[in-house]
């Protein structure tokens, strides 16, 4: 039998294997909080948002360097005005937000805040928000890291660098300084800011992740970038070209020459345009693949081939439908999972209109895939 890391460097090598890997992303608080009620044996010790090796339901283990990427230090909580239904609220990014407080549970809210204000407006604005991004003190790393990296070094299972959304990328953490319209059209306004911006961040997550990177070889670094909706990317190929692709690629250089041996990228939306760039800078892996974009992993691999990795492609909105669908929806990808360089996950996190039991389902139902067994989906 063969362990975690083993099954996984099979299927990103596309060599067979005994079974592929069984990893998923993560589900609402909300989600949690109703199967809780429907199997509260089974659910009672699920994290609420990242999943790594849940008990219980049969996912392979993956453990995360936990390296502090944010700010240090955080903007102070600052509550703005309350009502009954709203709050508004500056919060540790120095953002300015208005919040619906219906249905809200442990930080989760069911629906996307209202953004107000931002920290960074113009060229003036970002050396206050360079002080709180001082690269590699000690303070960004876990007070026993010493002792875990010798634990790491006999690890028969994944090692990521960086718990999920920790790293967040070049477009995200501009995105998060100055807001989505306001750097829409920063590109264009304010180009010497965008460049400065761009290469102090990527010295930023190489400075950061170097001392770890000196001590322990990782599998897999995730740069999360969102710069994608329904309809497309958010910034263009020649603005990414310009502003983004030169750093990005000497990241991804120090990345692998440091023994990282795949950088992935995450991008809910349609990022297709954008994903040629990403491989010519050397990125492996894209995911989630949020199918309600109409985009597949079935027409990634026909349009990349197998340089590009791929992981997701599970239309959450098909686990909701039930039995039927699921298993109907499985098996298409059935000759992903036999070339291999395809990890299938629910496309995001898994929300609250999923019941405990198509869950349960689609989770044994992926099981016989990823083992072969496509007679039992």
């Amino acid at each position: 039998m063969k362990t975690d890391l083993e099954r996984f460097l099979d299927c990103m090598e596309y060599r067979p294997s005994d079974r592929r890997p069984n990893h998923e992303l993560g589900v609402w608080p909300q989600t949690v909080e109703r199967w809780r009620r429907e199997s509260p044996q089974t659910v009672a010790d699920f994290r609420w948002n990242w999943f790594v090796d849940e008990p219980g339901i049969g996912l392979d283990r993956r453990e995360y360097i936990p390296v502090h990427y944010g700010f240090l230090p955080p903007f102070q909580y600052e509550l703005l005005e309350e009502t009954e239904a709203y709050e508004t609220f500056r919060d540790e990014l120095g953002i300015v937000r208005k919040a619906l407080k219906e249905g809200a549970l442990w930080g989760g809210r069911m629906s996307m805040d209202q953004y107000l204000d931002h920290p960074v407006k113009g060229p003036e604005d970002f050396p206050a928000i360079r002080k709180r991004l001082e690269a590699a003190i000690p303070a960004r790393y876990p007070a026993n890291l010493n002792e875990s990296i010798e634990r790491w070094k006999l690890r028969d299972y994944p090692l990521v660098l960086g718990v999920n959304c920790a790293a967040n990328g070049f477009y995200w953490r501009a995105r998060e300084f100055m807001g989505t319209e306001e750097l829409s059209m920063a590109w264009y306004d304010h180009p010497a800011l965008m460049h400065e911006m761009m290469e102090f961040f990527a010295d930023f997550i190489i400075e950061t992740s170097r001392p770890v990177l000196q001590q322990i070889t990782v599998d897999y670094f995730t740069l999360n970038e969102d710069f994608a909706m329904k309809s497309g990317p958010l910034l263009g190929p020649r603005v990414f070209r310009t502003f983004i692709q030169p750093h990005l690629t000497r990241l991804v250089a120090f990345m692998k020459g440091s023994g990282v041996r795949y950088v992935a990228v995450d991008s809910d939306g349609d990022p297709t345009p954008l994903i040629p760039l990403l491989m010519d800078a050397g990125v492996d892996i894209v995911w989630p693949i949020e199918r309600a974009s109409e985009v597949s992993p079935q027409a990634w691999r026909r349009k990349f081939g197998r340089s590009l990795r791929l992981w997701g492609g599970v239309d959450k909105r098909e686990l909701a439908r039930g039995p039927a669908a699921i298993s109907a929806h499985l098996r298409e990808f059935i000759p992903l999972i036999e070339e291999g360089g395809f990890i299938p996950t629910v496309d995001h996190t898994v929300p609250p209109d999923v019941p405990w039991d198509h869950f349960r389902r689609y989770l044994d139902s992926k099981t016989a895939l990823l083992e072969g067994r496509f007679g039992d989906i």
